[in-house]
């Protein structure tokens, strides 16, 4: 887990630039003979939610006794609004989730080897520190067709332009600069993107390693994909885990709570962010909605837009990159609380109900509930600490009943990443017992927290703040 990846030699031969290389149109197979037994999407979403609303039931009928005690100190309707926030919520997305890991059976990735030309964007602003590394980890991609890079130098200062076209001339590659002096992520990216010539592009984050088969892998799920699937979110991972705790937490977060997430929305062909930071996006799809917007979220806003046409965002889980996560407390929030502004973004430019598809409009109205279950996870410690003591004032016993269906979903992710994941790529899992039990306890505390003040930022109107 954030282990390096070893990496082949560089492949001979030199990748066209950018503005050589003709438009293919993208051939697609949609072969699904390989199931012997099918079970339709929608129906593995009926089950889920089956079963979350019937463990939702369960949970209020049990609840009563608990909600009449809370009530006692406030009022019976306060007492509900304790219970519902602090265990019914989390229940319900949690069972919801569960059961969905449960009945997915991905597809496997019947296109081995393609070979449709596919441009890599990297946007950076003083990245001169890693940019190389990341470079040289593209060069020597496994992937068979062309892949030309572009660095998007959202204006730099330093020597990120000089020590990119050196570790490109270095590796044999080529590597195109398009320069955007307007500050911002999203002008980089879209400047970069008026220059594509292929039919699909890659965003990555200048501090991202992308895995040797990644960029394979990650195309393959798109081209074999069903239906109108005109995007694919990858598997992020941690870079810098070994820093200390809270990198040692934030990888568990990455390697089986966001990955859950992305691996239930992505069985309903819904990935709700498809992550700049390593994801593929069909051109022409990124073109009709007008590029990435200027919002702190760009790859959240862009992901709803494209599916707000009706179009598939599916997820690939073996489609590895590497990110470095911040290391301090003071950035770990900043970062949460923009993440948390971007989903208001997103809900905001394309509310939930304006999804086109049914399993679209379900998944993004989740996150109408997150900042709900915040609000729930900030009271659920201090009322344990009560409940503890002998005074349970929030939380009861029945609480607790959450926590086997949390284990078990986080059970069911780390087996697969180990044996479906890791055991594919040649990566291994490094022992993290005490981060791990940090982040059952502790961690997700942190995260409301923080999403909380992004919510209250958003709703004021405040400057964005990205460092």
């Amino acid at each position: 887990m954030g282990v390096p990846v070893e990496t082949p030699a560089v492949p001979d031969g030199m990748v066209p630039p950018p503005e050589t290389l003709p438009i293919f149109p993208a051939t697609r197979n949609r072969d699904h003979r390989w199931r012997r037994f099918y079970l339709a999407p929608r129906f593995k979403l009926l089950l889920a939610l089956i079963y979350a609303f019937g463990w939702t039931t369960f949970s209020v009928w049990i609840a009563q006794g608990w909600a009449a005690d809370i009530g006692a100190y406030l009022t019976p309707v306060g007492g509900w609004i304790v219970v519902v926030l602090i265990a019914v919520l989390p229940g319900f997305v949690v069972g919801l989730m569960t059961m969905s890991l449960v009945l997915d059976r991905q597809p496997p990735l019947k296109l081995q080897d393609p070979v449709i030309p596919v441009t890599v964007i990297i946007a950076a602003f003083n990245e001169e520190a890693g940019i190389a590394e990341t470079i040289q980890r593209l060069a020597v991609s496994d992937y068979s067709g062309p892949l030309p890079l572009i660095l998007a130098n959202n204006g730099s200062t330093d020597a990120t332009v000089e020590r990119a076209l050196a570790a490109a001339a270095e590796a044999g590659i080529e590597l195109s600069v398009v320069n955007e002096p307007t500050p911002g992520k999203c002008f980089a990216l879209n400047t970069a993107l008026a220059t594509v010539r292929t039919p699909y592009v890659i965003t990555v984050d200048a501090d991202t390693l992308v895995h040797p088969q990644a960029v394979r892998r990650l195309m393959s799920r798109l081209l074999t994909g069903p239906g109108h699937v005109v995007a694919v979110a990858s598997t992020v991972l941690v870079r810098n885990s070994r820093v200390n705790l809270l990198t040692r937490m934030q990888e568990w977060d990455y390697w089986v709570g966001i990955a859950a997430v992305k691996r239930m929305q992505g069985m309903y062909s819904s990935t709700l962010v498809a992550q700049g930071a390593f994801s593929v996006y069909e051109t022409a799809a990124v073109r009709e909605i007008g590029g990435w917007p200027d919002a702190i979220g760009e790859d959240i806003v862009v992901t709803w837009r494209i599916m707000s046409e009706g179009a598939r965002v599916l997820f690939e889980p073996t489609a590895v990159a590497f990110t470095d996560v911040p290391v301090d407390l003071r950035h770990f929030m900043l970062q949460r609380s923009r993440w948390a502004r971007g989903m208001f973004e997103g809900l905001r430019a394309v509310p939930p109900w304006r999804q086109k598809s049914t399993r679209a409009k379900l998944m993004a109205g989740v996150d109408l509930l997150v900042p709900f279950l915040d609000i729930g996870y900030l009271l659920l410690i201090p009322g344990v600490i009560l409940w503890i003591a002998g005074f349970p004032l929030l939380v009861s016993m029945w609480t607790l009943l959450v926590l086997p269906v949390t284990f078990l979903m986080y059970g069911i992710m780390r087996h697969f990443q180990s044996s479906r994941v890791f055991a594919q790529l040649g990566l291994r899992v490094r022992k993290n017992a005490f981060a791990y039990v940090c982040f059952l306890v502790f961690y997700q505390a942190i995260c409301s927290t923080s999403s909380l003040i992004g919510y209250l930022q958003e709703v004021t109107r405040q400057n964005r703040r990205w460092k």
